[in-house]
């Protein structure tokens, strides 16, 4: 299995983005999303965001239980799923239709998820 290291948000490994032959994996703190390629259905660049929406930890939206890992208020890109995922607790109770992060090269990430032959909205 070949990993490919996408982006490292800040200092601290506090921030990792992952994707390999057939995963994505994120982690922001304690917090970690973990789902297969064949789960995400597209993806779109986002941003500017207000610090509001960057500041402190990991964002649960009360509008569509989408899920925010930020360190910046610049760009990030939003990843949708087909199937919720686990991410703000423990439990996996709250699920998630999609993640948007922050990543250091959201185009770089954007690029690799499509090599990987998923589908969806451009990385721009």
């Amino acid at each position: 299995m070949i990993r490919l290291l996408i982006a490292r948000g800040d200092p601290g490994d506090r921030f990792r983005d992952v994707v390999d032959a057939d995963q994505l994996r994120i982690r922001f703190g304690p917090w970690f999303v973990r789902t297969s390629l064949d789960n995400v259905t597209g993806m779109e660049a986002t941003g500017p965001y207000s610090f509001l929406k960057t500041a402190g930890p990991a964002r649960l939206s009360l509008v569509d239980r989408g899920l925010t890992f930020a360190t910046n208020g610049e760009r990030g890109l939003c990843i949708r799923f087909a199937e919720p995922v686990a991410g703000i607790e423990p439990s996996g109770r709250i699920r998630h239709p999609a993640v948007t992060v922050t990543v250091a090269d959201p185009d770089g990430l954007a690029a690799t998820l499509r090599s990987r032959q998923v589908t969806g909205g451009s990385g721009r």
